[in-house]
């Protein structure tokens, strides 16, 4: 089946998502963690290595205890996880509109606050996606197969035609897959500096930038 939509994630792979890192670290002190920038670097870094489960539960058992309010370390941290212009990468705008040249529907499967919005507007950006699905809006965090079920429902196709493109295995690429889509492993963001052969493996296809997808995509 040909392909007709490409998803893609919101923080790492469109924007920078060290906007996320701030606001998780400022969250974890302003509940009373004492941590320094190098100890949360380091523990965020095993995160991304690992690629298996909530960043947020695994920094927060770490830095405020294992009985940590994962859901309040959230709602403080999405106070700050907003993008601030020029957050949004620089190969996005173009990646976009050659996608859309090539005949691709485009949509976006996130999980964010749905304040996120407004930056994909005020970027110029968010005429570009026919469908828009982001976890606050649904009530549905990835990586819930529900999530993934309603994109592809919404936008009228069937999983076969779809592709995911995200910067998480745990989040994008293993549910996408489960739920009969494609999947493109994006190398920044959430993913790992130097990703292993297996790891690499799970994905139809890895690329380092937003440049690289259209390429990619022509080939299948």
């Amino acid at each position: 089946m040909s392909l007709e939509v490409v998803f893609l994630d919101i923080g790492g792979v469109m924007y920078d998502d060290g906007v996320y890192r701030d606001a998780l670290l400022a969250a974890l002190r302003e509940l009373g963690a004492d941590v320094t920038d190098a100890a949360f670097g380091s523990a965020y870094d095993e995160c991304r290595r690992l690629q298996d489960g909530s960043f947020k539960a695994r920094l927060a058992a770490r830095f405020l205890g294992p009985g940590a309010d994962v859901d309040e370390v959230e709602r403080r941290a999405s106070r700050r996880w907003l993008y601030p212009p020029g957050s949004l990468e620089p190969d996005v705008a173009p990646s976009l509109e050659r996608l859309r040249v090539a005949g691709y529907r485009l949509g976006v499967i996130a999980n964010q606050p749905s304040v996120v919005r407004e930056a994909v507007e005020r970027d110029g950006i968010l005429p570009a996606f026919d469908v828009w699905v982001v976890s606050e809006d649904l009530g549905v965090d990835k990586p819930d197969p529900r999530i993934f079920a309603h994109a592809v429902a919404k936008a009228g196709a069937e999983p076969e035609a779809c592709v995911m493109v995200g910067d998480r295995l745990d989040y994008d690429v293993r549910p996408a897959r489960s739920a009969g889509m494609r999947a493109v492993w994006v190398l920044r963001g959430e993913a790992p500096d130097d990703p292993a052969e297996e790891q690499l493996a799970e994905a139809d296809a890895a690329i380092a930038d937003l440049a690289e997808l259209p390429v990619v995509l022509e080939r299948w």
